[in-house]
């Protein structure tokens, strides 16, 4: 893992790598439709006036940071502008792209986003379970973020993984807010003074879904405002490649020695629950050809009724001919019938359905 100029990263794509400077020109000096998904916290331009104080009248530690001033909302329509109209053409035909925001600027964005042809999938409510008060009790305490994911266009073939994400939620669909902390404790990294390293430091627990819910392992990830590396980090240890672009060389530092420490998962730990559409497909005649089951050898239902396995992968019973799930159904009256439930086969004295054959044979299609 090493920094590099922009000049250094034009040449081919730089996986794995934090690139120094402006997120506009770094990203023009990358190919184009090289990046499968964006992941994008960009200024919030908050427009704070003045210092914030608590009722005990000690400072709070708020995002009053160079990089997050505008001089007017035209300013700043402009920069989101120029930087979505990069991302627009850094992502893959099929790709996506994360924005996350306050009040203050993911309505600009968001209709940014759609200028630029982009196709808004969800936005998510990022409900926080541990909001900073409202100090000056002027107005409600800002207790949530949105995200915005939209794909590259209307047409685009995006990554979903919804029973990933289902899994992740005990089994019941993923909703669209989300509650989950804010960065704190071990998490929060600190300076050499012991202050916040960064004002808006994202925990890892948010791009953990994000990245497990849609992309797949040995994507690129692109973070064009990288700050202190979670997007990095949680990429890395999900076996995700990332970039990140960051123009503050005290974040770059922090950044490079956080993601020094994270450890890839192991492949096993990588892989997540998919929907049978998404499995590979197996036909039964497979089972033949590979000698898991033999021309001849009988299949047995739940009632005792039996069927021979023929030479094509075809079975018969009686005068009932035809697939696993047509002879089946022919068996019990039935309109449909699934044939690798149905159907079992004999083994040591026990019966064993078919299906567990054809996850053998998936288990090797994935290796």
């Amino acid at each position: 893992m090493t920094t590099k100029t922009k000049s250094e990263a034009a040449a081919t794509l730089p996986r794995n790598t934090i690139l120094a400077g402006d997120c506009i020109e770094v990203m023009r000096s990358l190919p184009e439709a090289s990046v499968d998904l964006i992941f994008a916290d960009p200024p919030y331009n908050l427009q704070l006036k003045g210092a914030l104080h608590r009722p005990n009248n000690t400072l709070v530690d708020a995002c009053d940071d160079h990089w997050d001033q505008f001089d007017t909302f035209a300013a700043y329509d402009a920069f989101t502008k120029a930087w979505l109209a990069e991302a627009q053409r850094l992502l893959k035909p099929d790709g996506a792209i994360w924005v996350i925001g306050s009040y203050h600027n993911i309505f600009r964005v968001g209709a940014e986003l759609q200028n630029q042809g982009f196709w808004i999938l969800n936005d998510v409510v990022w409900r926080k379970s541990n909001p900073m008060p409202n100090f000056r009790g002027k107005r409600l305490t800002n207790a949530h973020e949105t995200l915005i994911w939209a794909s590259k266009s209307e047409a685009a073939k995006y990554t979903f993984n919804y029973e990933a994400l289902k899994a992740l939620n005990e089994g019941v669909q993923m909703r669209s807010d989300w509650v989950i902390p804010i960065c704190n404790g071990g998490e929060r990294l600190k300076d050499e003074k012991g202050d916040k390293a960064h004002p808006t430091q994202k925990p890892e627990a948010l791009l953990h879904r994000i990245l497990v819910g849609t992309t797949h392992p040995g994507d690129v990830v692109l973070d064009p405002f990288f700050g202190t590396g979670t997007t990095g980090a949680v990429a890395k240890m999900l076996g995700r490649d990332w970039i990140g672009i960051e123009r503050e060389e005290a974040y770059r530092a922090i950044a490079e020695k956080r993601l020094g420490n994270v450890r890839r998962l192991d492949r096993g730990a990588l892989e997540v629950a998919v929907s049978k559409r998404q499995e590979p497909r197996v036909p039964f005649g497979q089972l033949v050809e590979r000698g898991m089951l033999r021309p001849g050898e009988m299949l047995v239902n739940a009632r005792g009724q039996m069927a021979k396995v023929r030479v094509d992968g075809t079975l018969i019973a009686d005068d009932v001919k035809g697939s696993i799930h047509q002879v089946g159904a022919r068996l019990e009256g039935a309109p449909s019938c699934n044939g690798w439930t149905y159907w079992h086969f004999r083994r040591d004295g026990q019966t064993v359905p078919i299906d567990v054959l054809r996850q053998q044979l998936r288990a090797e299609m994935e290796r």
